[in-house]
């Protein structure tokens, strides 16, 4: 049985340790060695792209690295599933695209836009996932 110094004694060298552990891995996981954004690769194409995917509420139905809604496809990685022409032609139909029994909203979108939705589709998809390759919903269904 410990003395009550001796608790103290452990109970504060075992604080100390845990936040020096604490404080070391934070550094690491800031260091620029470790960055996993992606972020030298958004240019105006990919902002625009996000302004377009917020401005129609696309998370309210489709997910993106597991946020978003589950009534439609995850889309993290759509360009190397798809490619890039399913996706704009997706996106420029004039008729509801309705895959599953699934109705999309017609966005009729012009070449520009889709052009912009791609990017940002792109860029998403090259963000690092830590080795999960493929985000997949947890309604869809296994092929």
């Amino acid at each position: 049985m410990l003395s009550k110094s001796q608790a103290r004694a452990f109970f504060l060298g075992g604080t100390l340790v845990t936040f020096l552990i604490f404080i070391g891995l934070t550094i690491y996981s800031f260091m620029p060695r470790n960055d996993q954004t992606n972020y030298k690769a958004i240019d105006k194409q990919v902002v625009r792209g996000k302004e377009i995917w917020e401005h129609n509420n696309c998370m309210g139905c489709h997910t993106i690295m597991g946020e978003g809604g589950y009534y439609a496809p995850e889309l993290t990685k759509v360009i190397d599933r798809r490619g890039e022409g399913y996706v704009k032609a997706v996106l420029m139909s004039p008729v509801p695209w309705a895959p599953n029994g699934r109705k999309m909203v017609v966005y009729n979108m012009n070449e520009k836009d889709a052009d912009a939705v791609v990017a940002y589709l792109k860029w998403i998809g090259k963000i690092d996932l830590n080795g999960f390759d493929r985000v997949v919903s947890p309604l869809s269904k296994d092929e």
